[in-house]
């Protein structure tokens, strides 16, 4: 009987350019978590950092090198976390950041995701990549679980100071990404707030809730921080200043969750049947909102498909963040409409080009 024929390793026909240098683990934990879904996913990577820096991590790798599709594209500048953006954009163009965007433009790769400087990735996304028709700022999205799936957070720290047409515009957004990506059909659109009534809010959620009525989009009201985790809407809209506030506390209590049910399950001998038993439906609790799973927030209404990871991503993360570029690369499409651009016209506000203004507005959200 003859020897099994070996079946030819299936070819990638996606490539996604990931910043090997960027985040608290780099380049170690990054260049993992490239190569486990370059495996998994049957994907091309783009390493992007320095050289010898990605030559040597690779090194520790063998299997998952044998196993992987990967090229490194060296940039051996890097941009610290303290830089300004713009600065460090215009100054280190050789930078792992600058040159997975300019891929990205150039159409040589399909994604790109970072774990870096996330006012960098903006900036760079807005000035290299452009901004989709009657879209005035990018929205970073962050998804939230729920009992049945999960909420998108619009935005979650690229604009800290906002007015009431970006707000519309980061709904129209988010409705895209929850129709296209999360399969959701007519997603609910909510207005972060501090109560249901229409009267309650600031005067920027008091105005947006005025323009986001008179939408075409199905918008459900105001919610409020505790309806998040209930999943009463598919998206909700907020600022980026108290979108990233709202994240950071998500993050800090998930995390305080996960170690109470770890000590729970591991710290009494007497339940230990007991903590057998349940210890399954915990560890899925643990899952769910361990954000490693979601790994990245895509960067809504620039023209490529960009995805922000957490900086203090693992390996494990990173991968979950290329999957979100894998999945977004089939599900870009025009936004919005005439009747839509008409609307934004509509509100009066007025709009600023200037790059000097926009940095100082994400250079905040570090």
């Amino acid at each position: 009987m003859g020897k099994k024929k070996k079946e030819p390793k299936p070819k990638p026909t996606i490539t996604v350019a990931v910043d090997a240098m960027g985040g608290d683990f780099a380049p170690q934990e990054i260049i993992k978590g490239a190569l486990e879904a370059s495996r998994d996913f049957v994907i091309n990577i783009a390493l992007l950092g320095k050289q010898e820096v990605i030559i040597e991590e690779l090194a520790l790798h063998k299997k998952l090198v044998k196993d992987s599709f990967f090229y490194i594209i060296d940039a051996p500048e890097i941009i610290e976390f303290g830089e300004s953006p713009g600065k460090a954009m215009k100054e280190k163009p050789d930078s792992s950041i600058a040159r997975g965007i300019n891929l990205l433009q150039c159409g040589e790769v399909s994604g790109f995701v970072s774990a870096g400087h996330t006012g960098a990735v903006v900036w760079g996304s807005v000035f290299g990549l452009g901004l989709e028709d009657s879209i005035d700022r990018p929205a970073i999205g962050t998804l939230f679980p729920t009992p049945t799936g999960h909420t998108l957070l619009v935005d979650a720290g690229a604009n800290t100071d906002c007015r009431p047409p970006f707000l519309v515009q980061f709904a129209y957004l988010g409705a895209r990404y929850a129709a296209n990506i999360m399969r959701v059909a007519n997603p609910r659109i909510g207005l972060l707030s501090n109560g249901e009534e229409p009267s309650k809010g600031n005067l920027l959620v008091r105005e947006a809730h005025k323009l986001l009525k008179a939408t075409d989009l199905n918008f459900v009201g105001n919610v409020e921080g505790k309806d998040l985790p209930r999943g009463v809407a598919d998206v909700v809209v907020t600022d980026g200043f108290t979108g990233n506030v709202v994240l950071k506390a998500s993050e800090g209590f998930a995390e305080m969750l996960t170690l109470s049910i770890q000590h729970a399950l591991n710290g009494r001998r007497g339940l230990k049947k007991a903590t057998s038993i349940v210890r399954p439906f915990l560890e899925g609790i643990i899952k769910r909102i361990d954000y490693s799973e979601r790994g990245g927030a895509p960067l809504l209404g620039v023209r490529g498909n960009v995805i922000i990871a957490h900086g203090r991503s693992n390996a494990k993360a990173i991968k979950s963040a290329i999957y979100l570029a894998v999945k977004a690369v089939d599900h870009r499409e025009a936004l919005p409409d005439q009747d839509q651009e008409d609307l934004y016209e509509d509100v009066g506000e007025e709009e600023t080009d200037d790059s000097t203004e926009y940095e100082l507005e994400i250079s905040t959200t570090e």
